[in-house]
């Protein structure tokens, strides 16, 4: 048989296929896979069994091909019921699965509330009452201070990391001056906050 010129783009074409085209008469390259009648499908086992066919051939054979060849009534029904493929049991969802919702008078922003609900837990608020965002909190993290801090640890703070990172008190060393600026950043928005004023 005549070899057709080759067309780059055919959806199901196994580009780096080496094998022969199943068809007795054929010369081509099987790059085509087509399910053989009576044989095992594809599925979770894996593939299934394969005819290897050339554009030419892959093209007849779908022509003709019936899904349904080879089944009785009660297969092919239960092929084309809605729920085929559903048959084996599936777990039931978890009844406290979603996280509480948070408490409305732990937060001063209500976004804040709302996106509590979504991290891993609330965060407990200080014992004074005061509020912090988490804003607040990021920043207290940078100064390594807890959420209760008051402002005189607050500034204690603040100073022994600006004598630990500046670049005077270290010989002139300025590869910490990226975290110093981190630490003035955290220092100036903590020190205007309701709960260090």
């Amino acid at each position: 048989m005549a070899s057709h010129p080759r067309h780059e783009k055919f959806h199901g074409r196994i580009d780096d296929s080496e094998r022969m085209c199943d068809h007795p008469e054929c010369a081509d390259l099987g790059e085509f896979r087509a399910p053989k009648t009576g044989h095992r499908r594809g599925g979770f086992d894996g593939p299934g069994d394969y005819h290897w066919l050339c554009l030419e051939h892959v093209r007849e054979f779908n022509a003709h091909y019936d899904f349904f060849a080879g089944m009785d009534e009660e297969e092919i029904y239960s092929q084309q019921r809605p729920w085929s493929g559903w048959d084996r049991e599936t777990r039931s969802f978890a009844s406290n699965g979603a996280s509480p919702t948070p408490r409305w008078a732990d937060f001063t922003d209500p976004l804040d509330a709302i996106g509590a609900r979504f991290r891993t837990g609330v965060r407990t608020p200080r014992e004074d009452g005061k509020p912090l965002s988490d804003r607040d909190r990021e920043n207290l993290q940078i100064l390594g201070l807890n959420a209760n801090a008051d402002r005189k640890t607050l500034r204690r703070r603040y100073a022994a990391l600006v004598r630990k990172y500046h670049p005077d008190k270290n010989g002139g060393d300025r590869s910490h001056e990226k975290m110093l600026q981190r630490v003035i950043d955290a220092y100036t928005h903590l020190k205007d906050t309701p709960a260090f004023s």
